[in-house]
């Protein structure tokens, strides 16, 4: 069954209450940064996601952030995306999730795909909802 992005944002927060987070979310001009440094453009959904619960503490894994100013940051969304690159990640695919050196990442039509470190996996999820539900949250 298909999750959709509102649904896994309400289990999100009863996980993750945001009146405990620290991290400051991203606004619509940073999401715009972003995109123009990474040559994405970002769906919907996921800029969604981002502006609501890219600072959530859930289980093991988590988001890439979005940094104001800060790039040496653990888990910021540039840098990681370079680094997933260099080391093969395909070029079309952004890395939204890093676990252990293996990437979770968002194809351009909008399928979740898994990375790992020996290349490229048939894992897949037909959006970016269902991936937070069968992954992020399972494993919470």
């Amino acid at each position: 069954m298909n999750a959709s992005i509102d649904s896994v944002i309400n289990k999100i927060n009863q996980i993750d209450p945001p009146s405990g987070r620290k991290r400051t979310l991203p606004d619509d001009e940073l999401i715009e940064k972003y995109e123009k440094m990474t040559g994405f453009l970002f769906s919907n959904d996921y800029k969604k996601i981002l502006k609501t619960v890219s600072n959530a503490f859930v289980g093991t894994l988590s988001l890439l952030t979005l940094e104001s100013g800060k790039k040496d940051v653990y888990g910021e969304l540039k840098t990681t995306c370079d680094e997933a690159h260099a080391l093969g990640v395909p070029k079309a695919w952004l890395p939204i999730c890093e676990d252990n050196g293996d990437y979770y990442c968002l194809t351009p039509n909008g399928i979740v795909r898994f990375w790992d470190q020996n290349g490229s996996s048939d894992e897949t999820w037909p959006n970016l909802a269902t991936w937070v539900q069968d992954v992020w949250l399972e494993d919470a």
